[in-house]
């Protein structure tokens, strides 16, 4: 996997020993069940998933800079939300925070950089994010990127015993990303130092 440097943080794999800072934020209520998954209820759990991470090698440890801590996950996956639109190259974001660092734009950060990562080295031709419609951060970390809503739809759901939950799913075309940008525009947002592990 590559590592991304930004300007507070490190994008990198996941390793064996960063278990500890998973169950940290993985076993709070506010955070597994807005994503997705069930808290975790033991480090072991958080072990076995970080063994999960290192075989699909599409999520990125977040890890604070000046702490050298990881506070949180990145995706970068592969998933096709659309279905009428699979012929297409595209990459699918979602992440997790510890919510001792909510407020502080670390996620944004952390997505804007994947988003040039995805178009300008991928080529990909669209970027998708989604969120439940109870979650309200993740909305606004999606308008806040830059994301614009397409489409939902409803699921039952067993971490929320069985209950119908509607998903919010946003996207950016390629050439949404290209008209916005402009010349030099990133420079001094992003350092964008890509090392190969």
């Amino acid at each position: 996997m590559d590592i991304f440097e930004t300007e507070r943080l490190l994008l990198r794999g996941w390793q064996e020993e960063d278990y500890k800072d998973l169950f940290e934020y993985a076993q709070r209520e506010e955070v597994g069940p807005f994503a997705g998954w069930p808290p975790h209820k033991t480090e072991q759990e958080s072990k076995e998933v970080i063994r999960y991470f290192l075989q699909n090698k599409n999520s990125y440890a977040i890890v604070w800079k000046e702490e050298n801590k990881v506070i949180g996950s990145i995706g970068f996956h592969e998933r096709t939300p659309d279905v009428k639109l699979s012929h297409l190259a595209q990459r699918e974001v979602g992440f997790a925070l510890n919510p001792k660092y909510w407020g502080r734009g670390i996620v944004p950060e952390a997505v804007n950089h994947l988003i040039v990562f995805g178009f300008e080295q991928l080529h990909l031709d669209l970027i998708w994010c989604g969120h439940f419609d109870f979650n309200t951060k993740s909305k606004r970390v999606n308008e806040k990127c830059g994301f614009q809503y397409r489409f939902q739809k409803t699921d039952r759901y067993k971490l929320f015993n069985n209950r119908i939950i509607t998903s919010v799913y946003y996207c950016m075309t390629k050439e949404e990303y290209f008209e916005k940008k402009q010349p030099n525009s990133l420079i001094g947002l992003f350092h964008s130092n890509s090392l190969t592990e």
